[in-house]
């Protein structure tokens, strides 16, 4: 999860930041490679350590260190071969130091300022300061369990999280799926149980993606066999619904904060779908009115638009036939 070309001792530190914030219950699964070196290397910029020797030396608060965000981007721009802009330190405090300072990894030396301020320092927690400069150490594997217990990992709390505020949901199949919350999921959700058995001639669902998992569920059999596309969660929309009645494959974009099927976006997905052997029905939907007014302009004509407080309706964006594929 190092980046390749740099230094051997910066990987090797950088990899060792990394083992140990995975048994420190940090969630590394579903992050890039890059977000979890630059999480790692953060990490270590707030203990001031630079190579392996220096996990000997971690310093906390106690120690009297505390960095600012722009000072975290100068560590570790001149200690792990980086050029990271120093315009980045909102991107270091909403997603570099958000899971350690949320796992208590590292704490906020002035916990009353602002959340945006630039000038909140940051500092690693005093006990893992002590643990790690045991690094090593053969009661190494009892103080880090000894830290889970006393501060909870990321991973429990977000399970938990989840387990509480899941979005549960019925595909045609009779499947269960759980969304994680959020306008968008809901907004699927509503797609799943009430736009597909008012409009979807028996169709089932062959991919729908979630915000926390991109991949929740996906029939990679069947949409080969439709000569569908080489699946890349940047290029699907948000659904993917077959049915097998009318042979009609729905290419569903769930609008809640941007994204309708715009004449750009219906040229992409016809591009990339000249090879499927189903025919191709384009809906957008919106979860009211009010949304499917700010986006009215930039949907594409002979599309279909989808509204969910209106579940027994369609608009229907003109054409020569009324709800159905085109030719491509």
């Amino acid at each position: 999860m190092t980046t390749p070309t740099k230094p051997k001792e910066v990987q090797a530190v950088t990899a060792k930041a990394v083992q140990i914030l995975d048994l420190l219950g940090i969630p590394l699964e579903g992050l890039t490679p890059r977000r979890v070196e630059r999480m790692a290397m953060v990490f270590l910029a707030v203990g001031d350590i630079k190579k392996i020797t220096d996990f000997r030396n971690a310093k906390s608060i106690q120690s009297g260190r505390s960095m600012k965000t722009r000072e975290i981007i100068k560590f570790v721009n001149q200690n792990f071969k980086e050029n990271i802009s120093s315009g980045s330190y909102d991107d270091i405090r909403r997603k570099d130091l958000r899971l350690l300072v949320l796992g208590g990894l590292v704490e906020h030396t002035s916990p009353n300022s602002a959340r945006n301020d630039s000038t909140r320092g940051y500092a690693l927690n005093d006990t893992l300061a002590s643990l790690l400069r045991g690094t090593g150490q053969k009661d190494q594997d009892a103080k880090i369990k000894k830290f889970k217990k006393d501060f909870g990992t990321v991973r429990e709390k977000l399970a938990a999280r989840r387990e509480i505020e899941c979005v549960p949901v019925s595909l045609p199949s009779g499947q269960k799926l759980a969304f994680s919350p959020g306008g968008h999921n809901l907004l699927q959700k509503e797609i799943i149980e009430n736009f597909l058995p008012r409009f979807g001639y028996g169709a089932e669902v062959l991919y729908v993606g979630d915000t926390a998992d991109k991949f929740l569920f996906i029939n990679k059999e069947k949409l080969k066999a439709l000569k569908f596309f080489e699946i890349s969660h940047g290029e699907l929309p948000d659904v993917l619904a077959y049915s097998s009645k009318k042979n009609w494959l729905y290419l569903i974009e769930a609008v809640y904060s941007s994204g309708p099927i715009s004449p750009v976006r219906m040229i992409e997905l016809k591009k990339l779908t000249k090879d499927c052997s189903a025919e191709l029905v384009f809906i957008t939907a919106f979860l009211d009115r009010a949304i499917f007014r700010r986006f009215s302009s930039d949907i594409a004509w002979e599309s279909e638009v989808w509204v969910a407080d209106n579940p027994d309706h369609l608009i229907h964006f003109n054409g020569s036939r009324f709800f159905g594929p085109y030719a491509r």
